[in-house]
Formats: C-alpha cells, sequence, structure tokens
C-alpha cells in the first residue's frame, strides 16, 4: 500500500499484471468493483482521445502554431488531470462524472465551405453586374482589390496601335463657338419626307449641316436645305460590308467641317418626334454616344460570331444592336481610324459564310465601342423601330397609323427593350437615363411609308407646339 498525502484520503493501489513492478509500475486504486474500474479506464481513454481529436482540430485551423506553443496548451489544458508516478505510472483519484466530448464537425465543415468560396472567388470573379450586386452591396465598381483580375493575353502590335489612337482622340478637347448637329441621309434615292425635315430644321439655320448618300440616283430635292448635299456614293446592299461603308463615307464628309459635333445616321424612313431645340440640347448637353448595343446569345446574336475574328475579338465580346446612331465627334473620328477591326468584321461577318447569316451593319459598331469606350455609348438608339411582331424586318406604318396617339406614345417611351433571338426570347429592359435623369428614350422614329406624309405634316405642326 501506498499513501500519499497530497492527495487527500489515502488510496491503495495495486500492481498491474504483466508489469514489472521495479523499476517502472503501473499502479490502480484498489477498487473491488471490476467494472467501474473498466469504466474508468474508457472514461480516462475518451479524455486522452477527446484531447488529441482538440489538438488535431485546433492544429488544422491555426496552421502558425509550433509544436512547442501546442504542447503548452496542452499541459495548461490538462494540468493536474494525470499525474505521473515514474515512467508509465498512471494515477486515477476518482470517477470523474462528465458529458461525453463532441467533435467540432460543424465548425470543420464551416471553415471548408468558407476556404471555398474564397478560393472560387479569386478563380473566377463576378462578371455580371447581378452576381456584383449579390455579393458586393454597391456593385461591380467597388469589388474589394484582393479579387484578383482575370489573366489577360498579349496585345498585338495591331490592337496596340488601335487603342493608341482611340484613346488620344478621347482626350482630345473640341472646342468650338458654333457646334452644329450633322445629319447623315442614308436613302435609296429622293427623300419621302423632305418637306417634314424642312420644316424641322426651318430657323435654326448655323446649327446643323446635311449630307446624303445615295445608293441609286441623284436624289430630286424640293428644300434648299438638301440641295448640293450629297457625297460620294455607290451602290448599297442591305445585309453586306457596303453598309458600313455608306455610314464612314457619311462621317468622313462630315467631319470636314470642324463646326460639326454630333453626328445623327438616318434613313429615308424616318422622321423627327420633337422639335429641333428639344433635339439639339438632348444631344448637344451629353457626352455620350447613343448606340444600340446589347448582348443576344441566341442565333441571330452570337450565333452569327466566327471564330476566324481571334484573338482580337472574342466570343463574349460580339454584340449586337440597331446600326442608326448618333456620335459624338470623338467617336466619329476613332471610326475612320480604325482599319483592324473593321477588317475582321469585312472579311468574317457575311451573310452566308459557314452556314451563318452575319449583318456587318448590325454587329460592327455595337462590338468595336463595346470593346474601346463601353462607358461612353447608351447602349440604345434614340431612333425607335418596332420589332413586336418578330420578323426580320421592323413594323412599319402606313397613313392610317399615323395619329397624335401614335406620336404620344412613342415620346413617352422611358425604357428601351431589347429581345433575344434564343428560345427564351429574353426581354432586357433598360430605362433611358440622359444625365442621371430618366428621359424619354426616342428622338426619331421608322419606319414609316412616303403615305404617310401629308398626316405628319399636319400632327408636326401641331404636336410639337405643345
Amino acid at each position: 500500500m501506498v499513501s500519499d498525502a497530497s492527495s487527500g484520503p489515502p488510496i491503495h493501489y495495486e500492481a498491474v499484471e504483466g508489469v514489472d513492478e521495479a523499476p517502472r509500475r503501473s499502479l490502480w486504486p484498489r477498487h473491488t468493483d471490476t467494472k467501474r474500474r473498466k469504466k474508468i479506464k474508457r472514461g480516462e481513454e475518451e479524455d486522452f482521445q477527446s484531447l488529441l481529436d482538440d489538438t488535431a482540430f485546433w492544429l488544422a485551423l491555426r496552421g502558425f502554431l509550433r509544436f512547442g506553443c501546442l504542447a503548452r496548451m496542452e499541459t495548461e489544458l490538462w494540468r493536474g488531470r494525470f499525474r505521473g508516478m515514474g515512467g508509465d505510472v498512471k494515477v486515477v483519484a476518482g470517477q470523474r462524472l462528465r458529458p461525453p466530448s463532441r467533435k467540432p464537425v460543424w465548425i470543420i465543415v464551416l471553415v471548408c465551405l468558407v476556404s471555398l468560396f474564397l478560393v472560387c472567388t479569386y478563380t473566377f470573379p463576378p462578371q455580371s453586374r447581378a452576381a456584383c450586386y449579390l455579393l458586393f452591396s454597391k456593385g461591380c465598381d467597388n469589388i474589394p482589390r484582393w479579387v484578383l483580375p482575370a489573366p489577360a493575353r498579349d496585345l498585338t502590335d495591331e490592337e496596340i496601335a488601335s487603342r493608341v489612337v482611340a484613346h488620344d482622340i478621347l482626350g482630345m478637347p473640341h472646342p468650338t463657338k458654333s457646334p452644329k448637329i450633322s445629319f447623315l441621309f442614308m436613302c435609296a434615292g429622293s427623300l419621302p419626307f423632305e418637306k417634314l425635315w424642312d420644316r424641322f430644321f426651318r430657323g435654326h439655320e448655323g446649327r446643323f449641316s446635311v449630307y446624303i448618300h445615295t445608293s441609286s440616283e441623284k436624289p430630286a430635292h424640293v428644300s434648299s436645305y438638301f440641295m448640293d448635299r450629297e457625297v460620294r456614293s455607290t451602290m448599297v446592299v442591305w445585309g453586306q460590308i457596303s453598309m458600313v461603308d455608306a455610314e464612314k463615307r457619311l462621317l468622313a464628309a462630315a467631319l470636314k467641317d470642324s463646326e460639326n459635333q454630333h453626328f445623327v445616321l438616318l434613313s429615308d424612313s424616318c422622321v423627327p418626334l420633337h422639335p429641333f431645340d428639344y433635339v439639339y440640347d438632348y444631344l448637344m448637353h451629353t457626352n455620350i454616344s447613343f448606340l444600340d448595343s446589347f448582348y443576344d446569345p441566341g442565333p441571330h446574336g452570337n450565333g452569327r460570331y466566327s471564330e476566324h475574328m481571334l484573338p482580337e475579338i472574342e466570343k463574349e465580346e460580339f454584340r449586337k444592336g440597331a446600326q442608326w446612331f448618333t456620335l459624338k465627334r470623338q467617336h466619329a473620328l476613332i471610326v475612320m481610324a480604325d482599319s483592324l477591326y473593321y477588317t475582321k468584321f469585312r472579311n468574317f461577318c457575311k451573310s452566308g459564310q459557314e452556314g451563318r447569316s452575319c449583318i456587318p451593319d448590325e454587329h460592327y459598331l455595337p462590338t468595336f465601342f463595346t470593346m474601346v469606350d463601353p462607358n461612353g455609348i447608351s447602349n440604345w438608339s434614340v431612333t425607335h423601330v418596332d420589332w413586336s411582331e418578330r420578323k426580320w424586318h421592323p413594323k412599319s406604318y402606313r397613313a392610317q397609323d399615323v395619329n397624335f396617339d401614335l406620336l404620344k406614345n412613342l415620346t413617352s417611351i422611358e425604357e428601351s427593350v431589347h429581345i433575344t433571338s434564343d428560345n427564351k426570347h429574353e426581354e432586357q429592359r433598360q430605362p433611358c437615363v440622359w444625365n442621371g435623369v430618366i428621359r424619354p428614350c426616342y428622338l426619331f422614329a421608322r419606319k414609316f411609308y412616303p403615305e404617310c406624309l401629308d398626316n405628319l405634316l399636319h400632327l408636326f405642326s401641331n404636336y410639337t407646339a405643345h
């Protein structure tokens, strides 16, 4: 019998069978209840196993702890619970009643999920606006700097040159005493609504200029504003690059006049919806170009993309939009300076090429400005066209359709709508924001038949006076 005065009442020990008593002995308290001794031994093993589990968890969670620190922590946690009496001697003062320890499984699972989330955020940063606002309350513009950007490829020499020119042009001031709007008309022959445009321009001389591109014959004019305003023209075929070539001819002619600061492309079926002063203020008192551009994943959008446009144009940058634009002078200069991206569309965006019907005038400028200056365009056109019938061509207006209610409806629209060409036919809606304020989207409208002229002349004077 051995007495331990430091532990209260005398405790009896007995040697464990099979172990030499000297020089090292393993002693157990002398108890008559064998089951109790086994229960105490199991409790001791569970305590030690719990200690190992806790130690493994904290070691995994705090990898910066060193082994020495961990050992000291273990000593502090379990001081007084185990006593050694030389070597393998284990002392048990009695049964300790404690609930079985629970492994922190839920904490391990939580740490793993958080780690996986952070890895995914680093590897795949959010690309859409919806994802940005889901992850970060202030949107894409305030993504934390620790999110690594996607690796960028090396630009070709042509791309570098193109971007340097574009950047330089965008930074150039264009002061002028008498800024003008240049109206660029693209038509097959005579303008059926020349009288209506004459009434629109009257009294505003010196604030506008007119240029006409005709693809067939020289038109006969009834308004002095249109006489001798034709530019060098060639045949224009719908759906081919010749449409873009005609646009560039009009821009080239208009850019010769340094007073022209904004350029409006119109067709022979276009009519004004507002008086001249309203249109002038709308275009000249903002710093963006009104260019239609949206992402269409369907066959008539990205389905027209050709991999031959790589590496300069990637599929996710391919955009679609109506060709009827208004461009500020800097953007018009960039279009004239571009040859790299124009060449890609001239060679690889053709009707019937590779089984696709790619329309250059619907994709070239929307894609180009999405890559060069995405924040400098509105992504909607100020020329209204009705695609609600979902046909190859938009809805056309007859004489009986033209009334006061039609003009009122067209001039009160404050939301631009795009419909994708895939099976979902998703409607992409965008408010028309002008200098931070929602305003009516449209200044012009198409497609009107020539028979509408008389009704439009009557309505225009009365409607625009309100």
